[in-house]
């Protein structure tokens, strides 16, 4: 069952002629007028604070580029945050000067900007998805089929309505993306008979919530106000509703709201753990593995990279590592010397029985044909990556 949702410290936002909002709530004002999330709400509100409290609440105002860079040191230094962490406090104190205080920072250049690491992202193989899936059950199962089966993030794949499933054209629309793009993914011809059953489900819950004056969901944009009916609509209800209703923390009108991710991420983790993966997969990581698995399948990068929603090719190429197997393609001379030796290393005497490669070529006999040797002996297959 999900979870209850986390109670939050919401402050109202003071109604225009009341009296002067203040420093938050122009900062909440800020980003809403540009139409950004509430999670980069909540995270843009609880950055200026800790950058005022470090600070010893002193006003933004009379603070500049120093007192940036001592906050920015500070996170790194005592709290070893990582680069991404780091950056994105950067950006919420960033954007505080520029959009709410309208003050220019003179020399942009020395605030110090962390470098983030250029890191492999983590692949199951085949059998590892298959093995993993085959752990869980319920809706957090039919949940990371999808995201393997589309490449969808884990809230893409929870924000779904009914609607965005297209069943005849066997496809997925994801709707407001990150970056606030649309796009199109493949709706995975296994899951139509689970989903199905899943919605039907799902239909009987939005039926009793009808039944009690309830049964409407959060719309996007000011549509509620244009079409008055349409969020309490079968096309509008989440594809992967929660088991509870709960309050919308911006205007506190109880609804059903999607899913809470933690049910799905708790159950990831549970089945990765009693499978033995030594790795660090998560929800995001069936992601990766489904451009991985495209693009040994023989697709091209620009197809990987219009169904991931990337908007440069060189975030998709990252997934080319697949085809860089043992170094950019390179086997090792150590497999051209020996064979695979069960026991481990070879040992002196196995080293002194050998031709001096020095002085006369490898026979032939030492060599490695068409690789079925290599494959046998040391298990190179597509599982590996």
């Amino acid at each position: 069952m999900e979870p209850d949702p986390p109670s939050r410290a919401w402050t109202p936002i003071v109604d225009a002629g009341s009296r002067e909002p203040r420093l938050l709530d122009r900062v909440r004002l800020a980003i809403r007028a540009r139409h950004y999330s509430l999670r980069t709400e909540e995270a843009y509100v609880a950055w200026i604070r800790r950058f005022i409290l470090f600070h010893g609440k002193r006003h933004p105002v009379e603070m500049g580029e120093a007192e940036i860079n001592a906050f920015l040191m500070d996170l790194a230094v005592r709290g070893g945050v990582s680069a991404s962490t780091q950056n994105q406090g950067l950006a919420a104190v960033l954007f505080l000067y520029r959009h709410v205080l309208e003050k220019p920072l003179p020399v942009l250049a020395d605030v110090v900007r962390a470098k983030r690491p250029q890191h492999l992202p983590v692949v199951m193989t085949r059998a590892e998805v298959r093995a993993v899936i085959g752990r869980m059950g319920g809706t957090p199962r039919l949940v990371a089929m999808l995201l393997y089966g589309s490449g969808m993030r884990l809230l893409e794949c929870l924000r779904l309505r009914i609607k965005d499933v297209e069943y005849g054209e066997n496809r997925i629309v994801v709707r407001d993306a990150k970056g606030h793009r649309d796009r199109v993914v493949p709706f995975p011809i296994v899951l139509r008979a689970a989903l199905a059953s899943s919605l039907s489900r799902v239909k009987g819950i939005h039926r009793r919530d009808l039944a009690t004056g309830l049964g409407s969901v959060f719309l996007p944009d000011a549509l509620a106000r244009k079409y008055p009916r349409a969020d309490r609509e079968w096309g509008w209800q989440w594809v992967f509703p929660a088991e509870h209703r709960s309050r919308d923390p911006r205007t506190q009108v109880e609804r059903r709201h999607h899913l809470h991710e933690t049910v799905v991420q708790r159950a990831v983790k549970q089945a990765v753990r009693d499978v033995g993966i030594s790795r660090a997969a998560s929800c995001h990581t069936f992601r990766h593995s489904f451009a991985t698995h495209l693009i040994q399948d023989g697709y091209d990068i620009r197809t990987v990279q219009e169904l991931l929603g990337h908007k440069d090719v060189k975030t998709t190429m990252i997934y080319t590592h697949v085809l860089n197997r043992g170094g950019l393609g390179v086997r090792s001379p150590a497999d051209t010397l020996w064979r695979a030796i069960p026991t481990g290393f070879p040992d002196s005497r196995q080293l002194r029985s050998r031709p001096n490669p020095l002085r006369q070529e490898i026979p032939p006999s030492h060599q490695l044909e068409a690789g079925e040797k290599f494959d046998e002996d040391l298990g190179d297959s597509d599982d590996d990556y």
